[in-house]
């Protein structure tokens, strides 16, 4: 079952992406002061992650005091660093999750029945503070709705 509230996201390292260079990270070294929002998508280059990633920085998410924007998807440290390039904003990072471990670590990799041996990670977002417990927790049923953006800025403004 992915994190609920409450729950501490299991620790993990991974490539951590910046648009220009990725080194293995973990966890709790990406979080700000404060902690973070990660948002977890398929492919950095679908269009459902084009869209929400331009609305974040549209929304000024880049502008978080001490708190982090962090990106999970399966794709390889190059394509993230083109996409935060073709994003545009600085303080965005993504985790590389190429081989599906981070996905599978917090139980949200599901089989994608009409792409061929691939899976991927339930669209979803979690607000967690510096110890990586969880704030807020959403994770969508389907492929296609859109994040309570509104929702995870205001469980941002109470870290």
């Amino acid at each position: 079952m992915p994190p609920t509230e409450g729950d501490t996201v299991p620790a993990f390292e991974a490539l951590l992406c910046d648009g220009e260079t990725f080194r293995s990270t973990a966890l709790e070294e990406a979080l700000g002061d404060r902690g973070g929002v990660l948002i977890c998508t398929g492919f950095a280059f679908s269009a459902i992650a084009q869209n929400w990633w331009k609305q974040f920085v549209r929304a000024g998410w880049g502008e978080f005091e001490d708190v982090s924007v962090l990106g999970v998807s399966r794709d390889g440290p190059y394509a993230q660093n083109e996409f935060l390039r073709w994003l545009d904003e600085p303080a965005f990072r993504f985790f590389a999750d190429v081989d599906g471990a981070v996905s599978e670590s917090l139980d949200l990799l599901a089989d994608r029945d009409h792409m061929a041996n691939v899976s991927t990670p339930w669209r979803s977002a979690f607000v967690l503070d510096a110890d990586r417990e969880v704030q807020y927790a959403f994770v969508a049923d389907d492929w296609i709705s859109p994040l309570p953006r509104e929702e995870i800025e205001a469980a941002i403004d109470e870290l």
